[in-house]
């Protein structure tokens, strides 16, 4: 169906170029896309090995540090575990002591009941002896009367 212009040539050869350009504009974002890809895909395993090992830092840092922790608590139980020995014995010991005063003062005060029931059965089974008076003799005091001068009065003021 040609007219005789060539259009239809014209035409044809300009489907053409433009299928070749979109084939070569397909081939070009293909091949970015495919690096794109490729770029994503080292990032993304750069990225999964920085995890890993920061995970792997992480987890050491954690049981180092649980390890330092459970040291820290058991140097603080072992110090309250000794305190309270220390308590506990001092306690004991003071307890024993006011046992044992407690005791003795027991003992003192029976002792010295008894010695006041002693004392009191010696007082009635031996009546007091009646004390032997003695006079004195009294020696006679001579008393000498001071002479004074009488201290000399002021006139009353007029």
């Amino acid at each position: 169906m040609s007219n005789g212009n060539g259009v239809a040539a014209t035409l044809g050869n300009a489907a053409g170029t433009v299928a070749e350009k979109a084939k070569d504009v397909g081939s070009t974002v293909s091949r970015r896309a495919s690096k794109a890809v490729e770029q994503v895909k080292q990032a993304a395993g750069k990225a999964q090995k920085a995890v890993v090992e920061g995970t792997g830092k992480a987890r050491k840092a954690v049981s180092q540090g649980t390890g330092t922790a459970k040291k820290a608590v058991g140097k603080r139980v072992a110090g309250a575990k000794q305190s309270l020995a220390a308590t506990s014995a001092s306690a004991r010991a003071e307890a024993a002591e006011l046992k044992r005063r407690k005791a003795e003062k027991k003992v003192a005060k029976k002792a010295v009941r008894k010695a006041a029931a002693k004392k009191a059965v010696a007082r009635t089974a031996t009546p007091p002896k009646p004390a032997a008076r003695t006079v004195a003799a009294k020696k006679a005091v001579v008393k000498t009367a001071a002479t004074k001068k009488a201290p000399a009065r002021k006139p009353a003021g007029k």
